[in-house]
């Protein structure tokens, strides 16, 4: 599914061109999961195994590809193991992320510990104020500012309770950034700066192909693992527009919800319209085209 996928998407005759037509000989090769559903719901691991055999037909030694999220609680019961030969990495807590490379936004944030900017006491039991604890900046992970040159983007096909949509915009900047639960306040406000995240040549500029996971979905409680909200799609998609993606992943979402009287995703998702407007991508359905390429 993978190959037919990336050659579809490229218009190359073989999956060692296709691969090689989206990652130069030089780039240091990072693939962006969603660990977040455990081992039940993490991006499926011969999706991955896949993308790095397409990716080692292309010349790049196995060894040398980083797959990644904040953290890969459910990636051993999800069926990751060190024999795979890639470097599976987590982003660890204040030094996981990069202080020169940053992000600001209006909307502020409470730090916790985790945070580049966090300010303890250092043991003196000194009462903080709410303001040397709160900023409007964040810090892009260090795998995403300096360890990687190029991305491949394999989210699940979820719904988020807090941003409406955990697909490919999601995928990358929720997941990669301290101070991130300003963003995440599941009201609809301060969401549309994932789009404006994104839009951060960081992320932009270095996202080569967008693979979303569909051979599970789930429509609500996402992303983390949900059974009873999840069905068997049987469906991977995959595009280089990560607005077209998760557009068609929201329309889909939407049409479960309505089956079973959940609300429509609507405006906790509207970051997916304004990266429209910021130039990422495509969220009008009637410009998408989706094609079949499973027969």
């Amino acid at each position: 599914m993978v190959d037919r996928l990336v050659l579809a998407v490229t218009g190359q005759p073989d999956v060692g061109k296709a691969w090689g037509s989206l990652v130069a000989p030089n780039d240091k090769i990072g693939i962006k999961i969603s660990a977040a559903g455990g081992e039940l719901f993490t991006t499926h691991h011969d999706v991955v195994t896949a993308v790095v055999e397409g990716l080692v037909a292309a010349g790049h030694p196995r060894s040398s590809i980083i797959v990644w999220d904040r953290s890969l609680e459910g990636t051993k019961g999800a069926g990751y193991k060190k024999s795979d030969g890639f470097e599976l990495k987590s982003i660890p807590p204040r030094d996981g992320y990069d202080p020169k490379a940053t992000l600001t936004a209006p909307l502020l944030g409470k730090l916790v510990w985790g945070d580049v900017d966090y300010i303890s006491d250092g043991g003196k039991s000194v009462p903080l104020s709410d303001t040397e604890n709160t900023s409007s900046v964040s810090h892009f992970s260090r795998i995403l500012s300096s360890q990687v040159t190029k991305v491949i983007n394999i989210p699940v096909m979820s719904n988020s309770t807090t941003n409406g949509i955990a697909g490919c915009l999601y995928n990358m900047t929720i997941p990669n950034i301290d101070n991130w639960r300003r963003f995440a306040l599941g009201t609809g406000f301060g969401a549309e700066s994932v789009a404006i995240i994104y839009s951060n040549p960081v992320i932009s500029q270095k996202v080569v192909l967008n693979v979303m996971d569909g051979l599970m979905a789930q429509y609500a409680g996402g992303p983390q693992s949900q059974p009873n909200f999840a069905l068997h799609h049987a469906t991977l998609y995959a595009s280089k527009d990560p607005v077209a993606l998760d557009t068609v992943a929201l329309k889909r979402l939407d049409g479960w919800r309505s089956k079973e009287n959940f609300q429509p995703i609507g405006r906790l998702a509207s970051y997916v319209q304004t990266a429209t407007t910021v130039g990422l991508g495509d969220s009008d359905m009637s410009r998408i085209e989706v094609k079949n390429v499973g027969r």
